[in-house]
Parts: C-alpha cells; structure tokens; sequence
C-alpha cells in the first residue's frame, strides 16, 4: 500500500493506494489523521474518492437501494499517477484514474485556494476507448469517514445545519441530529448496512427552490466542522449514507435516478462534473462561512459593483408593483434621487399596454404607459444622476407572444414532441444560436436606445427536468442548457464590462455560485413584510456574500418612524434594494431613508471585506431577536433587530472580546435614545428595545 498525506492551508488529508491499485480518500479535516479511527473491515470497497456509475455494468453485492456507493466501474477504478502543482490562485491536485475494461480515464481535480480552508473539486471523464459508453452518475467529491472522529455515537456527535428556501422564506437553517434524520447507527456488529441515506437535492432550472445547495456538518466530539457548496445552476444532488460502518459524503450534479440524467460519451469526448466546493474548520459556523465568504470572493467575476456597492431603487415591491407609468415614474425618480439612491429600475410591466405575464419576448415599450416614449423616463434618471435600469426575463417567452411563431420550433424546451408549459410561458433553449441571437440583440438595444446601465433578469417559471431536442436525456438537456445560458452571460459582461445584472428568480430561488459567480447581484426575496424579511436579511451572509445581497427596503406611505428604520436595517449591511412609495413618505420619514443610505455610503468599503457573525444564531421566522454582524480585523457592524416579545433586554455575546477595551456607538437611527451597555467582563452587549418592531445599527470597534 501506498499512502499520499497532504497538508494545506488547515486542511488535512490522507490517500491511500492499495494492493489492488484503487484509490481511496481516508481522511479530510481540519485535524491530523488518526490511524485508529478506522477499522480495517470498512476499508474494502469503500472510501472511493471517485463513484461512477455506467449503464450495463453490474454491482457488488455490497450496495443496497439507491445509494451511490460502490458504484460500477467506479469500485474498481486504477490509480493510475498523480500531478501536484501551484497555480496562482493555490495548491493543485490532479489524480488520473482509469478503468481497464472501458478505457475510461479520469481525472479528479482538487484546486486549493492559498490562505483558506476550502477546496474546489470536479472530475473529468474521458473515453479513450472504442466504444461509446452512458454515464448515469458521476461524482464531483466523494468522502467517506465523516464521523469517525470523536469517541461518542455518530447520532450522539454529528448535528446537520440544513438551509431550506423558498418563495418568500429564503435562507431558513434548521439544525437536525441524525436520529432526526433517519441515520442512527445500528450497534453490533458494525458492519451492519442499510439501503437508505438522507437526500437533499433539487430536480430542475429553479437551483434553490427548496434547499440552498449547500450545508454545514458538526462534529462536537471532535471539534470540527465539514462544510460544503455545490456550484450549480439547475440539478444537484447530495447524500449522506452509510457504508461498512462509516459515514459517507457523496457530492454531485445531475444524476439519472433524481435528475433523468444520463450522458453517453462518444469514443475521444470528454465529460466535466459540476463543481463542487468542500472545507473544513476547527472554529464552528461562523468561521465556516467565514471561509465560503472569502471562497466566493476568489472565484466571481472581478466588477465594479462588488466595489463601489451602488444604492438601487427599484419601483416594484410595495410601491408600483408591476404598473409603471411615466406619470408615475417621475415623483418617485426625484424621490429616489433626493435620498441618494444612484441606480434606477424600472420594474416589470414596461413593455406591454395591459396585461404583460403571458405576452413578454418582444421587449418593445408600451407607449400607452410611456405617451413620449420611454427614453423620456430613462433620460430624466440621467438627468438626476442615476444610472437607469430595466427588469427582463429573458430565458423565457410568453405564450401569446408574436416572437414565439417566428422561432425555430427547436429553440424551446420539449418534451413528448410538445413545448413545455410553465404559468404561461415557454423555455428558450439557449444551446440554440438563434436563442443566443434573439438575446443579445434585446440586451444590445435596450443599452444603444435607452443607457440602461443595469438589468434586473427574473425568472418565473420551473420547466422541470428538461427536454428532448438533441439530448441523451432529459436532464442531459437541461445541462447544456444552463451550461450554454452562463456561457452566454460570460459574453455579455465580455462586451458590456460595466453592466449590472441582477440575478432574480421570483426573488431567491436561484441562489448558487453557477450564477453568482457571475452575477454581482441576487434578489434575496420577495418577501413583502418588512417583520419577516429580516430573517432573510440576518441569514443571507451564509448564503451569498454580503455585497452581492440585495435585500428589499420599502417603507409604506403611512409608515411609523420605526417601520422605516426597520426596512432600512434590514439592507444596510448588505445591499439596498430601496423601493415603497418614497415620493408619499413624510418629509421625517423620508429624512430617515437619506440618513440610513447616507450612512452606508460612509460604511460601504468596509462591507465588501467583511465575513458575517451571528451573536445569537441563525434566525429563524419565529426568533423574537435576531442580530447579524459584519465582522473586519477591528470593527463590527451590528444590526439587532426586535419582533414582537416581552423581553425588553437582550445580551449579545462576543466571547472573543472579553476583558478587551471596547467602544460601542450607535450608528442608526440617529433619534434613538435606548440603553445600551458593554460588559467587558462577560463580552457582551446588552440592548434595550423598548417596543415591538424596532432595529437598531451599533458600530463595535476592539
């Protein structure tokens, strides 16, 4: 046997080549290999680095149910040489595997990034053979092992922090042991195996429509953490099973039992996995994200907005919804400008004279909205000093609308010979020239006749699993569907280096690092009560970064004082996304929007650096006080905000400053007269909200 020990930036892991020339991951973790964590009996078809299944090959007897594990021809893929070098972004590793039978090579891929604990994985497949073989799943990382360390039961040790999303409850953590998830260890003897594992995955172009692709693993025997993201715009897919008395982690992007995903692979092609990025922390959560934070930094796309942070106004929620008239444009373009907002949108409805859902594709203004034509409207925001903005849905197309007959039938998605339907729209498929054509020439107008300077791209329909215009499969489609749509972003900020786009998908449901790290801008939500959103607000740092977290502020017309410093917190530390009816608000209550966006502009530089702590947790809905901080070498900006509760106090600790010097300033609203007090010598800040629904901004420097 042969063993490869790899040690870099806080991580460490342990290879192992046996007599049989596999290869297998032993160990991944922010603490040393310990050779007595495991026992000999488990190590014979697990611990694969890589899982492969093709079609028409048979299993081991050793696998039970749907579970990716010993996997066939993965179980006896050959290790075949490895390729260790420094790039400039870090350490990587390249392991070449083949499987004799097949003459399938591949290629697993670990990139590490200098000074963080995190790696960035993928594998590639190719066919050297003569003979074409299907691919119905591929790993993108493979660990088994993941509770061996610490001495207490698995279920006793290891706590899961999932986040759920939805439609208007994005970013919801909930904490499950594994008894909660089904995964309690059957003891003796253990070797013992079951046929299930817990699933997380999500089946279609809506990436984060039930779940973020991500989530945190907790060891509290050991001290350790194992995080991980999956960087993908349409299907993915992760495991945790069992396996010979271990715990496993199996990572990818489509498969065909979830996804109707498979892919045949032509003698000389190649096929490339998702990728997927995978840490390790001896700290907890906080550094956890803390790390992904920094992660997603790397690998975006370099832009002007991730540094300058312009404030949006946009004229949708809680104000025009969908309604746009250049009556009533006007009053709230002087208002947006009054207050400091230095980009303008205007939101969905433009281009149609009534209703607008079934017939957008055109993308002509609606002159019945806009009598002088809607460069007047754009040309006034000029004039104020703000960059205009439009909202599109460009993947799409209504059913009525006049673009649909003069399209190649080829250009939508397809299934049973019939257009797929989703809430009155149609699919583009954008593998097809045609579609990449129709695309850029809306973009290109849109700029060339009016300067927009920002894009907001919604995207309001599930099309499911795919379609069957030249694809092995369903799912096989909706791959090079998504794959060809970022390639068509890449060419758009190619030709239009200072464009903003800002991704949207009936707010949340497309979070992941596909799209973010191209976009430089997300929709947090459409979460139109301001009480609720500030859950979202609170969490959002776990799941993009601050900078990139566009979260809604829009205070109502008869809005109390404390209801506009309430929307106003919930995007000072991320991103403004200011709407409401600004030109109705009071003169004090519009004074306190310019105060808050004055205020983030003094601040703004500080943000894009920052790494997101929680004093009292992740929030969930029901949470009475939720705090989320931004964290720099020697600040803390803190929001604290107050739902309904009897609690008039609330301590927030910072363990890590205690019995250092520390000054506290209260940043926003600058009327408050509440009591606050730092206690040095149990590190923690008390605050005193008096009444129901309010929010307040502390500045905390050490």
């Amino acid at each position: 046997m042969e063993r490869i020990n790899i040690s870099e930036n806080g991580i460490y892991l342990v290879f192992e080549v046996d007599e049989e020339q596999c290869l297998k991951l032993l160990h991944f973790s922010a603490q040393p290999f310990r050779e007595a964590d495991i026992t000999a009996s488990s190590t014979k078809d697990g611990f694969r680095l890589v899982e492969m299944n093709l079609a028409g090959f048979d299993r081991p007897s050793e696998r039970h149910g749907n579970k990716y594990i010993v996997t066939a021809p993965g179980y006896r893929l050959k290790y075949r040489g490895l390729n260790d070098e420094v790039n400039k972004i870090g350490r990587k590793l390249v392991f070449k595997l083949e499987d004799e039978e097949t003459a399938l090579e591949v290629e697993a891929v670990l990139q590490f990034y200098n000074d963080l604990s995190v790696i960035r994985c993928w594998n590639t497949v190719s066919n050297l053979g003569t003979e074409t073989q299907t691919i119905e799943y591929l790993s993108s990382f493979n660990y088994t092992g993941i509770a061996k360390e610490g001495k207490l039961l698995q279920q006793e040790k290891l706590e899961l922090a999932l986040p759920h999303n939805s439609w208007q409850r994005e970013m919801n953590w909930q904490q499950y042991s594994l008894t909660e998830l089904g995964l309690e260890l059957v003891q003796p003897p253990a070797e013992q195996r079951s046929s299930s594992s817990f699933k997380v995955f999500n089946t279609g172009n809506w990436s984060s429509k039930e779940y973020l692709p991500m989530a945190y693993l907790a060891n509290k025997a050991s001290n350790t953490g194992l995080f991980w993201q999956i960087e993908h715009n349409g299907s993915w897919y992760w495991e945790i099973g069992d396996q010979n008395g271990h715990l496993y982690l199996a990572l990818s992007g489509p498969n065909e039992i979830y996804s109707h995903w498979s892919k045949n692979i032509k003698p000389g092609e190649t096929f490339t996995t998702v990728p997927a990025a995978v840490g390790v922390t001896e700290s907890g959560f906080a550094d956890a994200m803390a790390t992904l934070t920094n992660y997603r930094r790397r690998i975006r796309r370099k832009n002007a907005d991730n540094e300058k942070l312009g404030v949006i106004f946009n004229d949708y929620m809680n104000c025009l919804w969908g309604k746009p008239t250049a009556e009533a444009e006007f009053p709230l373009i002087d208002a947006a400008a009054e207050v400091g907002c230095e980009y303008y949108c205007i939101d969905a409805g433009w281009y149609a004279d009534g209703k607008w859902w079934d017939e957008v594709g055109a993308w002509q203004e609606s002159k019945k909205r806009f009598p002088n034509g809607l460069a007047e409207v754009t040309n006034y925001i000029k004039e104020k000093g703000m960059v205009p903005g439009l909202w599109l849905e460009i993947e799409v197309m209504g059913i009525n609308s006049p673009l649909v007959e003069e399209l190649p039938a080829d250009c939508f998605f397809t299934r049973h010979g019939k257009k797929v339907f989703d809430r009155s729209r149609y699919q583009l498929d954008y593998r097809k020239q045609a579609v990449r054509d129709y695309a850029t020439s809306v973009i290109d107008r849109l700029i060339n006749d009016y300067g927009v300077g920002y894009f907001k791209m919604d995207y309001n329909i599930e099309p499911g699993i795919g379609t069957e215009i030249e694809a092995d499969s369903y799912g096989a489609g909706l791959l090079e569907h998504e794959r060809a749509y970022l390639s068509w972003l890449d060419g758009i900020f190619s030709k239009y280096p200072d464009l903003i786009i800002e991704n949207c998908s009936s707010g949340g449901l497309r979070i992941d690092y596909a799209m973010l790290s191209r976009y430089s801008i997300q929709s947090t939500s459409d979460q139109e009560d301001y009480r609720y959103y500030a859950t979202i607000a609170a969490n959002a740092p776990a799941g993009l970064t601050p900078e990139q977290s566009a979260v809604w502020s829009y205070p109502l017309a008869n809005a109390g004082r404390e209801e506009v410093v309430f929307n106003m917190i919930n995007a000072i530390l991320l991103r403004i996304h200011q709407s409401g009816h600004l030109a109705e608000l009071s003169t004090l209550n519009r004074s306190l929007v310019k105060e808050a966006i004055t205020l983030y502009k003094t601040i703004r530089s500080e943000l894009k650096t920052a790494v997101p702590i929680w004093p009292l947790g992740l929030a969930n809905f029901s949470s009475e006080w939720l705090s989320m901080g931004l964290k720099n070498d020697h600040k803390i900006y803190l929001a604290v905000w107050k739902r309904k509760s009897d609690q008039t106090n609330c301590k927030l600790p910072f363990v890590e400053l205690q019995n250092k010097e520390v000054t506290v300033n209260l940043l926003y609203p600058n009327f408050a007269a509440e009591n606050y007090k730092w206690d040095s010598s149990q590190g923690e800040l008390i605050v005193e909200l008096n009444e129901d629904y309010q929010a307040r901004l502390f500045e905390i420097e050490f």
